[in-house]
């Protein structure tokens, strides 16, 4: 017994961690519960067992949820309750731990309990239990007190929870897999973190020494700084500055002081020091409360200083810096998908339909016919099943949803309330009971049709029955508008299967379910966990609201989840720790941080992954993207089209002379097209169809039918053998190129090139022939006339070709005839039409004074990026401004700076500086009308209007110019006085207000981000409906659940309304600091008493509802909201407020992240592309970043200077030189002012230091590189000048100490160096250095999108100082938030972008009378404007918030995946580009960064690592590199990209990686390398050959010397054409080489010349891919080329001579048009009477007489 056990115990422990599921083996990460030994306590590994102990887990976390003090307060019973439950589960999980003890072993054992993580997990968890036990014993017995901080021991009991879900924690993958994916996930998240603390830790050394301790207040005169009240405080609390050049100064009576505060007293915020400064930039980097820190540093020091800190903090850390996290888990998020996609299931279309279709065929027509799948299963008769599935009755179903929807809305409460008494059976109610009981009756009655069981198939059948459950429970009475609420509203769900976009939408997003729901349950367990932890954590202090109970912990967990007043949850909970506040800080801090940066972007993640295409549907759509371009182009737009629909009428020339007079001008086409051929649109083998299409046949018919084939068919045993063969190699090049989304890495060889090279060679094996090649265009007999089978065979694969081989030549030539198509329509419409393109019909089409417009406006600086000559490109300093004075012409320069002077000229306008009374406004507008006038004129004289092709109004740009002109022509004009609210003269002040969306029409980048905009509406539309709708639905509920009952008395004393009259003393906010009141009285006044709603929102009706729901979507506002439902409703109704914000918040936002992102992939061209594509995108561009390294290579010996350079290269030398750069900066923790003189004198003395030793690293580095190859390094001249800087400011420190003068100059001068040094270490992490690379690269890519965001901002800061310039201050509006200047509404909207606090800026603009006055003109009235202020508001914050922020986080993606690749990719990492910059520094002596082409064979030798190539072994991949470069680029110098660019093509799969023109333009480059250099390689051994046979020839051979030297002479201008003559059938099948010998016919290597009348030339260049340059020679051979190609593919062995024509592989000859006297010139030389028409027979006759010779 004891033998048989061990080895089925070792077997499993060997495999304990892989199960088998469905074939698929899971890894399992759960715990084992396998091991047992014992029959005795079998029990433990029983699944009920199992399932007990998750529920006892349950128990325990529901009982430390309820063990708090307050919650004892409340029952002390639950104390005895806790305490017995706790013991048992205590009990039962140490039972457990004892089992699994005597299983495994405590120590010893193939598995001992304290080696395994889950056992220690259990036996810490048990540990936990005791000791909670023994506390709770001592609590109950007085030993030790409810509010003791010997609770805080229970923290760790909620993880018990994790019980409940690691058993699920298997996966359809191996376990080292997906520790990989994990580690990857986890190293790139790390160095993401690493990133962002490095810019707080930027941010919080310039905010200590910018700003430094803020403790100025306005106080009252004569107040003791050490002893301050609220009552000596300025009301409300102000900031100042001592200094009176800037910042805010006290008014009359009040003094700016310093006070002495601790830090609990004024707060935890600040700029005191480096740990409280990082802090604070942390808190303003979340977009909370970051405003009103600002406003603190502009009242205190320069607003300018305040401004430009603050506005950078937030875009590069909120808005750059942290969308990174993004980009992470999307990229992480991505590759588990495509992993675990078995495991979430597929993303398949919906099934969710009754019934089935096929297609039947009718006579002539197809149409889809439904079949009911469950009519056999009902009861109802036929009849009625008919009824069921016919339109009409789910069409009046869906009609009854929304008539019931209207309803619900339509209830509205007015007056002051709801009573709680009311009657709420009211007409309402009995209409709410009629829909209920026609929806019961519509479920019973598809019950009675389909039956109970077909029924209930559907889930969204199920989904009905709930709701008609549901609902007939909430129309009763006690019931009804209560908590059942939610399923009336849940009807409107089911309007959208009347919207099959919608649906589909929605499916598209949400399905399949298992991600996003195991997301929300992941989220949900966290949110739980934290809670729980954190109630045990703080539920020792005393009258504490936020972690009193476990509903208030969950609350404030879900506060800071939802980044929304979470730091008013930490500060709060760091005043009532005392002393522990820094732990408080960190520990809520690292829970933010977790939960916003990944938590979040998880969602965003999952549902963009939703978006996210298959591979196999993206190529299709890159196909039907194609096709969709193609027929586009060739319609001309609907005003050119015009001109079709009248008579032609061209104009006609008169002859007064002779035709030899003169000759004649060209018939027009159109004329002549009547007469030619007409257009034949047949289907012609793809092989003939050539790169020119000619729409017009004027000569001969052309036959366009290949005729058939000469040749008879054989038996059948050869044809299926042929198909066989053929299915074989389909289905093998299928797997080859379907074989998943990461790039083939075959085992063996470590060279990527090698690997690729045989990948490739094995395709094209597999593949056959190569399409074209001569092989297939042989005839189909031999010269004996026997068949010949390979040809059938070979035309048979030509014909099962896949698609890709000619579906881009066919798209090609569709593109090519679109063009054609449309330049003829506009020819024949010049034509035929005298007024088409005549500019106002009356500018002559070809009038010199158009011409002379015309140049005017098509006047452009044309910058030359290459040499005309070589067609090298042109490295210039100034390149960048070169193509940005191309960008647009002269004349929409000039208007781009007229338009930028006039937007300045409307900045200095405000309700009080008005255009109408300021001369010197009236002169700028003057100059704008007065240009854009010549401007319009210029472009209508010389393009036309409306109906020519160039006209100014053929899009929306040129209608926006045409209504921005008129309008500001009627407005310069009218100039009104007297402007009145809402009057026509203020609407043309706001259609004014245009003016500088009109930069968008002139600069092309500019209107393409506003196509990028407007291209995804649709899909963004479909998202403001979900969200709407979702709103819609919780109105409803708001308005008959918690309408009329929000109303209250402004008097927190007064509970009733009756009693809510007269006044009292309202209490007004001082300062959030935590000082003593004083002893004067609280500050106040006295109010009326008032029986109302909230300030800012209520549920009354409909409108109100959905106002209030936006403003909780937001985010901004939902904590008021939240509170007073709970205050004046109750708790339980808190769960509607968190439900929404969790549905609206976590699902939907992220849905408006997820379509703009996926709408900027589609129009960069990235949407469609696969995995590989994607990477290959990435490395071009990684490529094209990369430069050549500019540090001499290593001296050779063991000389002084190789061991400086070694110094230098050493880790250890770079690791110091780091730490010394954060030793220095660690001086910045404190502020350096002179007012303490000391301290900076000592702490720049220690920076001196440092500097002395930067200036040692700076010599030894030139004496190691030498000074010339120091200074080719940019890192290195920046370094030495900063080290140069630091040595002027040494001198000037102890100059100005000397002298005891005031250095705050000096001391801004010496920080600024240091800060300059810290950015430095982003250049010495190669992690820091990739992420910074990928958010400098962003901030450029999108320079065009925040030039855009600001012209939005600037429009809208405009239309702001109209409507709300002269509102009067409210609770948020006034004096640092206003909109009187347009700088303040630029500083306010930025402020609202943020979402800080815009809600309640929008309510203080809506301001109406009696709270203000109306008075004659808009701008002496202080009231606002309802209606305009939402939708002014509304507008601006879903553009910009919602949509264009968004566009960031999109670009910083897609630069994310371009820098920060891994070193599992299969294409190029940065090691591999790391290499190749060491080897190319090697070779480039010069550091030019170009060689010569020869010294590009020395260079790959010397490669090594994974783009290393063994020449013995690949000997001929190195030729093929080799001749590339020759050839691409003549002999000529190559460039550092050109040589990586050629290995990056080399090391990867280009039938993945490639689209389809790039990977078409490769392939035909690669076969043309090939065919030249099996060329160059058969040529030279002919030589040889040549040479030894006429040496050994006898005399009488000597009559071939005529064809030796023909020979010599076509092979140096490359005229050889060859063919290999097919032996046999069995040879054109590679399947027959397997099967029995073949008996050769001829020998092998027997090639045949063709008959010398065929035309032969030199073939062209190779097609070069589009990445590659081509030289101008080549350039121009290209366009006279017709293509032919060829193969060549055998080999020729005679004892000692051999030629291996295999290795050629596919040989691509060309033939080139020439002229007759050219074509004399080659016959020549190739025809004479002693040249043989059959050199199969020459070849044999000299390799006889050359065996005769040796013998």
């Amino acid at each position: 017994m004891q033998t048989t056990f061990v080895p089925a115990l070792s077997k499993m422990l060997v495999n304990r961690k892989t199960s088998f599921k469905d074939s698929h083996p899971l890894s399992d990460f759960g715990p084992d519960e396998n091991l047992n030994d014992n029959a005795d306590i079998d029990w433990v590994n029983k699944s009920w067992v199992r399932g007990l102990l998750r529920f006892c887990a349950f128990v325990s976390l529901v009982s430390v949820s309820l063990n708090t003090p307050e919650m004892f307060t409340i029952s002390i019973h639950l104390m005895y309750i806790t305490f017995i439950f706790d013991l048992i589960v205590t009990f039962l999980f140490s039972a457990e731990m004892i089992a699994k003890m005597h299983i495994r072993g405590i120590v010893k054992g193939e598995a001992p309990y304290i080696k395994d993580r889950w056992c220690q997990f259990d036996g810490f968890m048990v540990l936990c239990l005791w000791m909670s036990l023994i506390l709770q014993v001592f609590e109950m017995t007085n030993i030790v007190e409810m509010y003791s901080y010997w609770s805080i021991m229970r923290f760790p009991r909620p993880l018990i929870l994790i019980r409940l879900f690691r058993e699920k924690l298997k996966f359809q993958l191996p376990k080292q897999r997906i520790n990989t994916i994990f580690k990857r996930s986890r190293n790139q998240i790390f160095n993401v973190t690493t990133f962002f603390l490095f810019f707080m830790s930027l941010y919080g050394i310039l905010g200590v020494q910018f700003f430094g301790e803020l403790k100025n207040h306005c106080v009252k005169n004569g107040t003791d700084p050490s002893n301050v009240t609220k009552a000596d405080l300025m009301i409300p609390d102000y900031y100042c500055s001592t200094n009176s050049d800037y910042g805010y100064h006290c008014t009359k009576g009040m003094v700016c002081m310093q006070l002495e505060l601790s830090n609990v007293q004024r707060g935890f915020d600040g700029f005191d020091e480096f740990i409280t400064s990082f802090f604070t930039v942390y808190e303003a980097a979340s977009q909370e409360g970051w405003v009103f820190l600002m406003y603190r540093a502009i009242d205190s020091l320069y607003a300018e200083l305040a401004f430009v800190y603050f506005i950078t903090l937030i875009f590069i850390l909120a808005w750059l810096v942290k969308n990174i996290f993004i980009a992470v888990i999307i990229e992480s998020f991505a590759e588990i998908r495509v992993q675990f996609q078995q495991m979430w299931g597929s993303r398949g279309s919906a099934t969710d339909s009754d019934s089935s279709q096929v297609i039947q065929c009718e006579g002539n027509t197809w149409k889809m016919v439904l079949i009911d799948e469950n009519k056999a299963k009902g009861w109802a008769p036929p009849f009625f099943q008919k009824i069921l599935c016919s339109n009409f009755f789910h069409t009046f179903f869906l009609l009854l949803i929304f008539a019931n929807a209207i309803t619900g809305a339509a209830l509205s409460f007015k007056g002051q309330g709801q009573a709680p008494g009311s009657n709420k059976l009211d007409g309402f109610y009995y209409a709410e009971l009629a829909f209920t009981v026609l929806f019961d009756l519509e479920a019973v009655f598809k019950i009675w049709c389909l039956g109970f069981q077909g029924y209930k198939k559907r889930p969204f059948h199920k989904f009905e029955l709930l709701l008609a459950v549901g609902n007939t429970l909430h129309v009763v009475p006690p019931l009804y508008r209560g908590h059942c609420t939610y399923f009336q509203v849940l009807r409107i769900v089911r309007l959208m299967k009347a919207s099959p976009m919608l649906e589909d939408f929605c499916f598209k997003i949400f399905g399949p379910g298992k991600k996003l729901g195991h997301l929300i349950l992941f989220t949900m367990c966290l949110l739980i966990i934290a809670s729980s932890i954190s109630l045990q954590l703080f539920c020792n202090i005393r009258n504490f609201d936020k972690f009193g109970r476990f509903d208030q912990a969950f609350m404030s967990m879900f506060q800071i989840l939802a980044n929304k007043g979470w730091t008013e949850v930490m500060q709060i909970t760091m005043w009532k720790t005392d002393r522990f506040y820094p732990i408080v800080a960190i520990y809520f801090i690292f829970y933010h941080l977790f939960v916003t940066l990944i938590v979040i972007s998880s969602f965003v993640a999952v549902i963009l992954d939703n978006l996210e295409l298959d591979e196999d549907i993206k190529k299709l759509k890159q196909l039907k993207a194609r096709e969709q371009v193609t027929e586009s182009q060739q319609k001309l737009p609907m005003r050119l089209r015009v001109f079709t629909k009248f008579p032609n009428h061209p104009q006609m020339v008169y002859l007064y002379k002779i035709p030899s007079d003169f000759s004649l001008s060209p018939v027009r086409d159109s004329f002549l097209r009547h007469f030619s051929t007409p257009e034949m649109n047949l289907t012609v083998d793809i092989q003939e169809i050539t790169e020119e299409n000619t729409m017009v046949v004027k000569f001969s018919p052309v036959k366009l039918v290949r005729q058939d084939v000469g040749g008879s068919k054989s038996g059948g045993a050869m044809e299926k053998r042929s198909g066989i063969t053929l299915i074989v190699r389909d289905s093998a090049q299928q797997k080859m190129q379907v074989c998943g989304s990461t790039q083939l890495v075959p085992t063996g060889p470590k060279s990527l090139l090698s690997q690729q090279y045989q990948l490739r060679m094995g395709r094209r094996s597999m593949r056959g022939s190569r399409p074209g090649s001569l092989k297939t265009r042989s005839t189909g007999a031999k010269e004996n006339g026997d068949i010949n089978l390979g040809t059938i065979t070979s035309s048979i694969v030509n014909r099962t070709r896949t698609p890709d081989d000619y579906d881009i030549k066919v798209w090609q030539q569709r593109k090519q005839q679109a063009e054609i198509k449309r330049s003829q329509q506009e020819d024949d419409l010049r034509e035929n039409h005298p007024l088409f393109d005549t500019p106002l019909f009356s500018v002559g089409r070809e009038s010199r004074f158009r011409k002379i417009c015309q140049m005017i406006v098509n006047a452009q600086y044309k910058y030359t990026l290459g040499d005309p000559i070589t067609g090298k490109e042109l490295n210039s300093k100034y390149k960048r401004i070169y193509k940005l004075l191309g960008l647009v012409t002269y004349l929409d320069w000039v208007m781009i700076m007229v338009t930028i002077l006039s937007c300045i000229s409307m900045a200095f306008e405000t309700p009080k500086r008005r255009i109408m009374n300021t001369p010197e406004l009236q002169i700028a507008e003057y100059a704008f009308v007065i240009c854009m006038s010549i401007e319009m004129g210029l472009k209508v004289l010389a393009n036309g209007f409306f109906f020519t092709p160039k006209g100014i109004v053929k899009d929306f740009g040129g209608m926006l110019n045409i209504f921005i002109y008129a309008v500001s022509v009627i407005f310069l004009f009218w100039m009104p006085e007297d402007v009145k609210r809402d009057s026509p003269g203020q609407v043309f002040m706001l259609l004014r207000c245009l003016r500088p969306l009109r930069i968008f029409v002139l600069i092309p980048h500019m209107r393409k981000v506003v196509y990028e905009f407007i291209r995804g509406f649709k899909e963004i539309i479909l998202v403001s409906v979900l969200l709407v709708v979702l709103m819609f639905m919780f109105a409803i509920y708001g308005v008959h659940v918690l309408g009329g009952k929000l109303h209250k008395c402004n008097d927190p004393y007064i509970t009733t309304k009756e009693d809510c009259k007269g006044r009292f003393f309202q209490k007004v906010f001082v300062t959030k600091m935590k000082i003593p009141n004083g002893t004067e009285s609280d500050a106040g006044f006295f109010v009326p008493r008032t029986w109302s709603n909230p300030y800012n929102f209520n549920f009354d009706n409909i409108g109100s509802a959905m106002l209030a729901l936006f403003e909780v979507l937001s985010l901004e506002g939902w904590l008021e909201v939240r509170d007073v439902i709970i205050e004046r409703v109750g708790l339980d109704h808190a769960i509607y407020v968190h439900v929404f914000v969790f549905m609206g918040y976590m699902i939907g936002l992220t849905l408006f992240v997820g379509v703009v992102i996926a709408n900027y992939s589609e129009n960069k061209g990235t949407a469609l592309l696969t995995v590989d594509q994607r990477r290959w995108l990435d490395l071009k561009g990684r490529i094209k970043l990369a430069q050549p390294l500019h540090i001499p290579p290593r001296p050779d010996g063991t000389s002084f200077r190789a061991k400086m350079y070694d110094i230098t290269q050493h880790k250890k030398f770079k690791a110091a030189t780091v730490f010394l750069i954060l030793v220095n900066c660690g001086l910045l923790a404190v502020p350096w002012k002179s007012s303490d003189a000391h301290r900076t004198f000592i702490l720049g003395s220690i920076s001196a230091v440092c500097t002395l030793l930067f200036l040692c690293e700076v010599v030894i580095k030139m004496i190691a590189l030498t000074l010339k190859g120091y200074w080719t390094s940019r890192r290195n001249r920046f370094d030495m000048l900063l080290t140069f800087l630091g040595v002027i400011w040494i001198i000037l420190h102890f100059i100005f100490n000397l002298t005891r003068q005031e250095g705050d100059a000096n001391n801004v001068f010496g920080v600024i160096i240091i800060v300059l040094r810290f950015c430095t270490i982003c250049g010495k992490h190669a992690a820091l250095k990739m992420l910074t690379q990928t958010v400098v690269m962003s901030v450029l890519k999108s320079f065009f999108i925040i030039t855009g965001m600001f012209l939005l901002i600037l429009f809208y800061a405009y239309l702001g100082v109209i409507l709300f310039g002269t509102v009067k201050h409210g609770n948020n509006l006034g004096r640092q938030a206003n909109f009187e200047t347009t700088p303040m509404a630029i500083a306010l909207l930025f402020r609202i972008v943020t979402g800080e606090d815009w809600n309640k800026i929008m309510h203080d603009c809506m301001v109406a009378p009696p709270f203000c006055t109306i008075e004659g003109n808009f701008w002496e009235s202080d009231c606002g404007n309802a209606s305009a202020s939402i939708v002014y508001f509304f507008s601006f914050y879903i553009i910009i918030t919602y949509i264009v922020l968004n566009l960031l986080v999109a670009i910083i993606m897609e630069n994310f995946s371009l820098f920060y690749s891994n070193e599992e990719d299969a294409l190029l990492n940065y090691n591999d580009i790391r290499n190749f910059q060491n080897t190319w520094n090697i070779v480039d002596v010069n550091r030019k960064g170009v060689i010569p082409v020869r010294r590009v064979k020395f260079l790959l030798r010397l490669l090594k690592g994974r783009l290393e190539v063994d020449l013995e072994k690949e000997r001929l991949v190195f030729k093929h590199m080799c001749y590339e470069m020759e050839r691409l680029h003549a002999g000529m110098d190559v460039s550092f990209h050109d040589v990586i660019s050629m290995l990056s093509y080399r090391s990867v799969d280009i039938c993945k990686s490639l689209q389809l023109e790039e990977l078409l333009a490769r392939q035909e480059l690669e076969y043309t390398i090939e065919e030249e250099v099996a060329k160059q390689t058969i040529r030279n051994w002919l030589d040889s050959c040549l040479k030894r046979i006429r040496a050994k020839a006898p005399p009488q051979q000597k009559e071939h010397t005529n064809l030796i030297s023909n020979l010599r002479a076509t092979n140096e201008q490359h005229l050889f054409t060859l063919t290999e003559q097919p032996s046999s059938a069995a040879e054109s099948s590679e399947d027959n080489r397997n099967e029995s010998p073949v008996v050769r016919t001829r020998k092998k290597g027997m090639v045949e010349l063709q008959p010398p009348n065929i035309l032969v030339q030199p073939p062209p260049p190779p097609t070069q891919s589009p990445t590659m340059r081509t030289s101008p020679r080549v350039e121009k051979e290209r366009p006279t080329l017709k293509k032919r190609s060829g193969r060549l593919s055998s080999g020729s062995n005679y004892k000692g001579l051999t030629v291996n024509l295999s290795q050629t592989s596919e040989i691509k000859s060309e033939t080139l048009t020439v002229s007759p006297l050219q074509k004399t010139f080659t016959e020549s030389i190739l025809i004479g009477e002693n040249v043989s028409t059959n050199i199969q027979s020459w070849w044999g006759d000299q390799f006889s007489q050359q065996h005769e010779h040796e013998n």
